[in-house]
């Protein structure tokens, strides 16, 4: 027997206390001001048309009940409860037919919403584990992350992957939207990576093959920028394509150096090339990676600039001076951030048969 699909999304909503009808609130605004919102906000917008309509006729019936109640009775005097009763009982049954159908509305909207937002919850739970839960152990380096979607689910992307030779991919994405429809092609994305990083794992290779895939299987509205970098432990050589995502930034003896893009956004044409960069990381030198959230959560003028004072002070607290700095009031999208540091004295955790690289090399 096929349980009951209702009794279910109750138990749901009662075992992980989802928020079933939802308003966005203006997390700043004084509790006044939110009380307000919820009072006058408009619980049947979500509905269909038929649905909300039904809604607003039950409750048009209740106040149409009070009204026979209060004035049907004034047009008769002088008025005796003999004559008062009538217009009392067909009163409280016009009135109850107007709460069971209002109600019944209401109550299978809440169904609705619960089984999403339990979906949802399934949702967000998946893609925690298609992030890295923890990242492995970089001789020579620390690598912090910290991801925040501004929805249950969001379009970023990130991961770490061990290659052969004492190299790492570091790789990040920027999906166009928000929600779950971003979050589907970034898991994409994710798989897509973690498959062609096992035959080719260069960053030409995967922005050229992520894009070719992109632009025939995603819908025309839909791209992503990325940054795939592969990390040479031994050299510090970062070999990274920039796919029209925000330029990384390397810092290393308070100068900042942006690594600009290199290629158009992938999914927007199949036919798109990309450039491969190299720079070289200096013992004590940083590299941020970051989507957009980050840059747009800070408001104000100019917060690259910022964000730069940041990563160039030396203090060990670079990551939560990062976050210090997002404001509730301008943070509206998805936030991800890797911040690599390569340690000072890295060179002596290596083989003395690495091959040391000229940074005259590097642009």
């Amino acid at each position: 027997m096929e349980p009951d699909k209702s009794e279910g999304a109750f138990r749901r909503a009662l075992q992980y206390g989802l928020s079933v009808f939802q308003v966005d609130l203006d997390q700043s605004a004084s509790p006044f001001r939110r009380a307000l919102q919820y009072a006058f906000h408009d619980w049947t917008e979500d509905m269909s048309w038929s649905r909300r309509l039904l809604t607003l006729v039950g409750l048009f019936i209740q106040v149409s009940a009070l009204g026979v109640a209060l004035l049907g009775p004034s047009f008769k005097a002088p008025v005796h409860a003999k004559r008062v009763l009538p217009y009392m009982v067909v009163a409280i049954l016009i009135y109850a037919v107007g709460l069971c159908l209002m109600n019944g509305m209401l109550t299978s909207e809440f169904v609705r919403k619960t089984q999403l937002e339990a979906d949802q919850l399934a949702a967000e739970q998946i893609q925690r584990t298609l992030h890295p839960q923890s990242v492995g152990d970089l001789p020579g380096y620390q690598l912090q992350t910290f991801y925040k979607p501004i929805r249950g689910v969001g379009g970023d992307y990130f991961d770490v992957i061990e290659l052969p030779d004492g190299r790492t991919l570091l790789a990040l994405a920027d999906v166009s939207g928000k929600g779950t429809p971003a979050a589907l092609l970034a898991a994409s994305i994710q798989a897509l990576v973690r498959s062609i990083s096992n035959i080719a794992p260069d960053p030409l290779s995967l922005a050229n093959q992520v894009n070719h895939h992109l632009c025939r299987y995603s819908p025309p509205d839909r791209f992503a920028t990325a940054v795939f970098a592969v990390l040479s432990l031994p050299t510090g050589e970062l070999t990274y394509v920039n796919a029209g995502h925000n330029a990384p930034i390397l810092s290393s003896s308070n100068r900042a150096t942006f690594l600009e893009s290199t290629g158009m956004p992938l999914g927007l044409a199949n036919e798109a090339e990309f450039q491969c960069q190299k720079v070289l990381i200096p013992p004590g030198g940083k590299v941020l990676f970051f989507t957009d959230g980050l840059t747009d959560g800070i408001g104000g003028q100019k917060p690259e600039e910022r964000v730069c004072e940041v990563i160039g002070n030396d203090s060990e607290r670079v990551m939560s001076n990062l976050k210090s700095l997002l404001n509730p009031k301008f943070n509206e999208d998805d936030v991800t951030i890797l911040l690599l540091t390569r340690l000072v004295g890295t060179t002596q955790a290596f083989s003395a048969n690495s091959e040391p690289v000229d940074p005259s090399r590097h642009s």
